[in-house]
């Protein structure tokens, strides 16, 4: 099956960081066409602007203004934005929050060849998602429950705020999540994706239960919690320490 090659730019302060990413796409990711570089921010947005692309591999911190930077003064644009990072927690849970791809330096061809695998996909599908704009938001938002969460679906993406999330039920490979619309919502991830990524108020209670600790209502010693909306969600003796310590 023939395809077009996707646009890319990279944007990397680093010449030999720069090197090594063109040097494996080159190799790997034949499917990827680089019409551009640009060394830091104020060099990215301009060329960005002129070239297009369908996507870009950006570096995180940078001079001039960091990733989120050039992502806001890039809001009119449509593209997929693979970041390039070293290891920050923080940073880390709001990407994932908000379902971005990222590669973590020193970079895995393996993980690599996976994100533009992934991007590639939803080029030829033409499923494109403008998620740099709920991810720029993300950055911007001090307080973590006004953030948004992005939940890849069977059909594709839908954005929740953390604030509207009052349980999580783990479903096999999938992930229920129950809304103060009354509403549920089936994530294509895992329960523990979200126990990874997700900040306090919420809290893992039980091996396929998490609940946001602001819609708790009662507990019950006999081992559950009773929720706002109604729901009994138990509560196993691994996490009921942890879980008790908050309401001291």
């Amino acid at each position: 099956m023939s395809f077009s090659k996707i646009r890319s730019v990279i944007v990397e302060d680093e010449s030999g960081a720069r090197e090594v990413l063109r040097s494996y796409l080159t190799k790997y990711c034949p499917q990827v066409e680089i019409v551009g570089e640009a060394q830091n921010s104020r060099e990215a947005v301009p060329l960005l602007h002129e070239l297009e692309p369908q996507l870009v591999f950006l570096d995180v911190e940078m001079p001039f203004g960091n990733a989120f930077d050039v992502l806001e003064a890039c809001s009119d644009l449509t593209f997929e934005t693979i970041f390039v990072t070293a290891f920050s927690e923080y940073s880390l849970k709001a990407l994932n929050r908000s379902a971005a791809y990222y590669l973590l330096k020193p970079i895995s061809i393996e993980e690599l060849i996976v994100a533009v695998n992934k991007v590639q996909q939803e080029v030829m599908n033409k499923e494109m998602f403008n998620r740099n704009k709920v991810i720029v938001e993300n950055f911007r938002e001090p307080k973590p429950e006004k953030q948004q969460v992005i939940l890849p679906t069977m059909d594709g993406f839908e954005i929740v705020k953390m604030e509207e999330i009052v349980r999580l039920k783990g479903n096999g490979n999938f992930t229920d999540l129950y809304l103060t619309n009354g509403t549920k919502k089936m994530a294509c991830r895992f329960l523990k994706h979200f126990s990874d990524m997700l900040p306090l108020p919420f809290l893992r209670v039980h091996k396929s239960h998490m609940v946001n600790l602001n819609f708790v209502k009662r507990y019950n010693k006999g081992g559950y919690i009773t929720l706002e909306d109604g729901a009994e969600v138990e509560i196993s003796p691994t996490y009921k320490e942890d879980f008790l310590k908050n309401f001291k």
